[in-house]
């Protein structure tokens, strides 16, 4: 494997640098992006449960804005709940633009290494392409299979570029799609609470 680094020349480098980072944001967003860490199943009961009992308390917030991006979103509503329904929405709106734009972190960076690591691949083999017709052996000599060889070792480039791009772009699609779900359910759980509070649903 390391020879076929050092055969592919110096343009390799930049892409195992793209590759690393990819494989660590891939690895991170799945730790991160867990549904059940993200929007908690029953938590929307167990919230509308202590608002019923009366046990809407500073620290009932607290521990309830720390215990997941939904339950932050939570929170804030709840910290206005005696206000009217619309400045509640407001307030919930806002939570969930700051929790949005979390779970959206790193996810341009997954995209930009998927969309440029087939044009580094590229200009890898390009610069290898350059430097085997601008060799003295290969321009002055006849050697088909050393000039074909050098080909190859320049195509490297492009290879390890689209190995690197394939998997950047389907994870990054698969986290797309599922940041877009998980907003969406907090946001239905959210109009629920606020329902639920205003006393607009039972």
């Amino acid at each position: 494997m390391f020879s076929i680094l050092q055969a592919a020349g110096w343009p390799i480098w930049p892409l195992l640098l793209a590759s690393i980072i990819s494989v660590a944001l891939i690895i991170e967003r799945l730790t991160s992006l867990r549904r059940a860490k993200i929007t908690p199943p029953g938590l929307l009961q167990s919230v509308v449960a202590d608002v019923r009992q009366g046990n809407v308390s500073a620290e009932a917030l607290h521990r309830l804005e720390a215990h997941s991006p939904l339950g932050r979103v939570f929170a804030a509503g709840l910290a206005n709940m005696k206000s009217s329904r619309e400045i509640m929405k407001e307030s919930i709106e806002e939570a969930g633009r700051g929790v949005a734009h979390e779970l959206e972190r790193f996810l341009t960076t997954l995209g930009t290494i998927a969309a440029i690591s087939p044009l580094m691949g590229l200009f890898g083999t390009v610069v290898g392409m350059i430097e085997i017709f601008g060799s003295p052996t290969v321009s002055g000599g006849n050697n088909p299979q050393m000039l074909a060889h050098g080909i190859s070792v320049a195509l490297y480039n492009t290879g390890f570029g689209l190995v690197i791009a394939i998997p950047s772009m389907i994870f990054y699609r698969h986290f797309r799609a599922l940041v877009d779900s998980l907003i969406v359910d907090m946001e239905l759980q959210a109009v629920k609470l606020v329902e639920l509070v205003h006393g607009d649903r039972k």
